[in-house]
């Protein structure tokens, strides 16, 4: 007699549930998850060894020079540390797409929140969003590394290093919105980890080494390239326009394609 009465206002209850009190909860659990595995700080201290360790050698570089510089910028240094550093980050934010489905706990985490839009949307803001900040702030802290290492070599204008920061924010955001449309794609973290490492690293450097024109050109329209180029303004033939477009295409192409999978397929396939 109990469970007929019951049910009915239970699942009354459920669909009272507006999709924003939703999407709040599972950004909610989305966060947590994220700051309780273990991986997610190995993969930060790694970036920030690489960001500020490198800080700190281009100061200590600097005020060793027999002709120190006078004045110049300590946000190059932010630069230049983006590039290796970006791969912890990436590989970080497809870890934690990914572990779910190696774990099977994608099927608990859909039972938990069955709105596979809601789940897809906040684990890509969260997890794409502690990213690219976590980036930031290790950029930031790359350039005062230098900053003191170096003093008084070097400066820190503030308009330089908005720029500078901004820059960097923007290619880390589109490399960690690669690795989670990736990830929800390939569903598998070594498949992931090959795709971004190709994509972002291999191929941007191998394809014009074969003197090619047309893997030139290829290798010109690869996400890592335009990275590159955003960054330390090295690679020929590309503009800013081309590199912010050749990110944002790739970006949001990995999202939708990863986006219509967790809405299609079966989670555990």
């Amino acid at each position: 007699m109990t469970a007929p009465s019951t049910t009915p206002a239970l699942r009354g209850l459920a669909e009272d549930v507006s999709t924003g009190r939703v999407f709040a909860r599972t950004c909610a659990a989305e966060w947590t998850r994220l700051w309780t595995v273990k991986a997610t700080w190995w993969f930060l201290a790694a970036a920030a060894v690489a960001m500020v360790g490198l800080g700190a050698v281009a100061g200590f570089d600097a005020a060793a020079d027999p002709v120190p510089p006078q004045g110049d910028p300590a946000w190059l240094v932010s630069s230049i540390s983006a590039m290796p550093a970006q791969f912890a980050l990436l590989a970080f934010t497809l870890i934690a797409v990914t572990s779910d489905y190696a774990t099977g706990g994608i099927v608990p985490t859909l039972q938990w929140t069955p709105r596979r839009a809601v789940l897809f949307l906040a684990r890509a803001i969260v997890t794409a969003g502690a990213a690219t900040s976590a980036g930031v702030l290790l950029g930031l802290a790359s350039a005062l590394a230098a900053f003191a290492a170096a003093r008084p070599g070097l400066s820190l204008p503030l308009d330089e290093g908005i720029e500078v920061l901004a820059t960097v924010a923007f290619v880390f955001a589109a490399g960690t919105v690669l690795a989670v449309g990736l990830g929800f794609l390939l569903r598998n973290t070594a498949g992931g980890l090959v795709a971004v490492f190709l994509l972002m690293l291999v191929l941007p450097l191998l394809l014009p080494q074969f003197g090619y024109e047309w893997m030139s050109a290829l290798a010109e329209i690869l996400p890592g390239s335009g990275a590159a180029f955003l960054l330390l303004k090295g690679v020929p033939g590309m503009t800013t326009v081309s590199s912010v477009l050749v990110l944002l295409a790739w970006a949001g192409g990995a999202l939708l394609l990863g986006w219509l999978r967790l809405m299609r397929d079966d989670a555990n396939r």
